[in-house]
């Protein structure tokens, strides 16, 4: 894997904090510093795929009941037998998970790469399966991340909010109240800065004030009570909109979108770091963005999104990029997806509903990535557009195609993928992975972690 990539973990450790360094320097020419392979532009559709993805070795939803008789039932429900075979590969991936994680890095406490991204997993277990044992490790695994906080990034996956909310819950759930309560007032006492932009703040996922926003989303959704008041996500929105609209005049970007946001002197599309996924939360009811912005701001900028869709179906990395490559969560079309379904909820066009329709297609033509199995930019991760697509429809179509990419993950290792710099972490390796095996268990329910609401 490149050592140069976007998706990049943040630690405190003295050489990674310098590697973080070079990484950053490389940024500004993205992806073109990125993408070091042989391609020039005129090259189809095909040959791009040829570069990035394995070849889709399964036969589509044709639509019979023979196709989905041995995966799930017409409800949905899937069978005793497929459902058996996900839990034991979900036991022997944790075991591996587990003696891999003896060798890696002990200060990198993030969600994206580090501790707090498996005591979310052990936590994700622990709400599925419902064994104390699980809640027990993730304990242990936040226990580290509280240790080495950044005391830099305030975001979910990549900051200090992360290893905070974790705690928060796994504490609750254990009894531990005081414990919890001072975590949740230590997450809370950034939102002042986040607001504010403290340090020239961006506005994306794994760095930016939508990165913090997810962590308060994740206290409530856990606790399912309104545990952080709204008004403190309202307040993170207004400056998310102020911010998107100064950015857009500052360009002279206006007549193309009202609101416009970057990271390191690139206009991102993706879900990671880009319009995507900030608009994705934008979009989601009780915010405070409100019917007139949500007219007049947002829709414009999503429906500027839209024309950047590659005759493909797939959308590029940046805005002006002309190649269409990238077909991850963090690049691509399984994390614009997100945004054009919940435009469709919100505005009810059918036109977002099929150009998610069309990311679909994409992924399950191009989905099964050389790079891995990991969630960030692998088959776990573009497998969770295809829940998203049944969640929306019931359609069991999608369902299928989830069935089929975790029928690949469940190979892992087998199909010659190149190994991730953090090989166990959860967006980059193996726990990612497991915590889609787990999530498959329960489709309607499953959520892409740290991301969908």
């Amino acid at each position: 894997m490149p050592k140069n990539k976007v998706c990049r973990k943040s630690t405190c450790s003295v050489l990674q904090r310098k590697r973080l360094s070079r990484i950053v320097s490389s940024i500004a020419s993205y992806p073109r510093n990125r993408l070091q392979i042989d391609i020039e532009s005129g090259h189809t559709t095909r040959r791009n795929m040829e570069t990035r993805a394995l070849k889709n070795p399964y036969a589509d939803y044709d639509g019979s009941p023979a196709c989905t008789q041995y995966l799930f039932d017409p409800h949905g429900k899937l069978t005793a037998e497929f459902a058996g075979r996900l839990s034991s590969k979900i036991s022997e991936l944790l075991s591996h998970m587990e003696h891999g994680l003896k060798s890696a890095d002990p200060r990198d406490c993030s969600g994206y790469t580090g501790w707090t991204g498996i005591a979310l997993l052990y936590l994700h277990l622990s709400n599925v399966f419902g064994e104390t044992s699980f809640l027990q490790r993730a304990l242990d695994y936040v226990s580290r991340s509280l240790q080495c906080l950044t005391r830099r990034w305030v975001t979910f996956l990549c900051g200090d909010a992360g290893p905070l909310a974790v705690a928060a819950v796994v504490y609750y759930r254990l009894q531990r109240r005081q414990e919890a309560d001072e975590c949740l007032s230590r997450l809370l006492q950034l939102h002042r800065s986040v607001v504010m932009g403290k340090g020239s703040l961006p506005d994306e996922l794994l760095y930016g004030r939508i990165g913090y926003l997810s962590s308060l989303v994740f206290i409530n959704q856990q606790f399912e009570e309104e545990k952080i008041p709204m008004q403190y996500m309202q307040q993170i929105c207004e400056a998310i909109l102020a911010s998107g609209e100064h950015l857009s005049k500052k360009r002279r970007y206006q007549e193309k979108t009202p609101l416009l946001y970057e990271w390191y002197q690139e206009y991102y599309v993706g879900a990671a770091h880009g319009l995507t996924g900030i608009y994705y939360f934008l979009m989601q009811p009780g915010f405070g963005v409100g019917e007139e912005r949500l007219l007049r701001l947002v829709k414009p900028s999503v429906d500027y999104v839209c024309q950047l869709k590659f005759p493909s179906g797939n959308f590029p990395p940046c805005i002006g990029d002309s190649r269409d490559l990238l077909v991850h969560w963090c690049h691509g079309s399984p994390g614009v997806i997100y945004m054009l379904l919940q435009a469709h909820k919100v505005y009810g066009e059918e036109r977002y509903f099929v150009d998610a329709l069309q990311c679909g297609e994409v992924i399950w033509q191009r989905g099964l990535l050389k790079k891995g199995y990991g969630l960030c930019h692998g088959a776990a991760g573009n497998a969770y557009g295809f829940l998203a697509l049944y969640k929306h429809t019931r359609d069991p179509k999608h369902l299928y195609r989830a069935c089929k990419f975790a029928e690949w993950c469940m190979d892992y290792g087998k199909h010659g993928c190149r190994t991730p710099d953090t090989p166990f972490s959860l967006f980059e390796g193996m726990a990612g992975t497991i915590y889609f095996l787990t999530d498959l268990l329960q489709p309607l329910r499953s959520k892409f972690p740290a991301f969908e609401m």
